[in-house]
């Protein structure tokens, strides 16, 4: 309880000054935070919010799922085998650290304005983190454990499923927690600018229609989603990372 209160008085004190701020100037962009509180509980209640989250966490969830399918195999070869790690570690280092807002755009010629391309982007945000997680996971691995394995006669797979993905687990966690920010951040990104379905729609609506008090309310609301998805997986990481200093 002790380490939260300075988060607490943090939020308190972020809160205070929106609304004063807010108050002060005075201006229908910035509304104060009181009322943005009262129209994120009615948003929640509208119909077209309702089936707009539904096709965001659809797109999220497929997007999520193909990153961590592709991102953990792949994080695996080049933690374990430093031909592949040479050849992939550049071109890793090069889509993590790329604008890929910009890349988005080109997808829409080869995947089309649909749905495909808002996962082609969660996708593209999120497999980079878990792919170097994943690797770090990998090289951490105590060779003991390894040897051991061998000399009891475990085939690669059994290395693999009982030493090598367990041990490294609490990294995997890890990228796939910072991920889900990375994740989240490009379906809106893609619901707004390669497909405006979903939360990034309605974004959209009430950004150009001047209804700022919602809009506010819209990023309040993204922001709790973000957050509760990540004390989720970070819940499951700080279990796995308990049972990896046991074992």
């Amino acid at each position: 309880m002790a380490k939260q209160k300075p988060v607490l008085l943090s939020l308190v004190a972020w809160a205070v000054l929106w609304e004063l701020a807010a108050r002060y100037a005075a201006s229908d962009m910035f509304p104060p935070l009181s009322h943005v509180v009262t129209t994120a509980f009615s948003l929640v209640q509208l119909q077209s919010f309702k089936d707009a989250i539904v096709i965001t966490a659809r797109a999220f969830a497929t997007g999520m799922a193909l990153a961590i399918v592709v991102g953990v195999p792949v994080g695996a070869l080049m933690g374990r085998f430093k031909p592949v790690d040479r050849i992939l570690n550049v071109w890793v280092n090069i889509f993590i650290a790329a604008p890929l807002t910009a890349v988005v755009p080109a997808l829409m010629p080869i995947l089309g304005i649909g749905e495909t391309t808002v996962v082609a982007t969660v996708f593209l945000f999120a497999v980079w983190v878990i792919i170097i997680d994943t690797r770090e996971g990998m090289v951490g691995i105590n060779r003991s454990l390894l040897e051991m394995a061998r000399s009891n006669g475990a085939t690669r797979w059994q290395m693999f499923s009982k030493i090598m993905l367990p041990s490294a687990m609490p990294e995997v966690m890890t990228g796939i927690r910072l991920s889900v920010v990375r994740g989240i951040k490009g379906v809106i990104i893609g619901q707004i600018v390669v497909a405006v379905v979903g939360l990034g729609e309605l974004f959209d609506t009430y950004l150009h229609g001047f209804q700022m008090d919602r809009f506010w309310a819209l990023v309040m609301i993204v922001f709790l989603l973000g957050m509760t998805l990540m004390g989720a997986v970070g819940l499951v990481e700080r279990r796995l990372t308990r049972h990896a200093k046991v074992r």
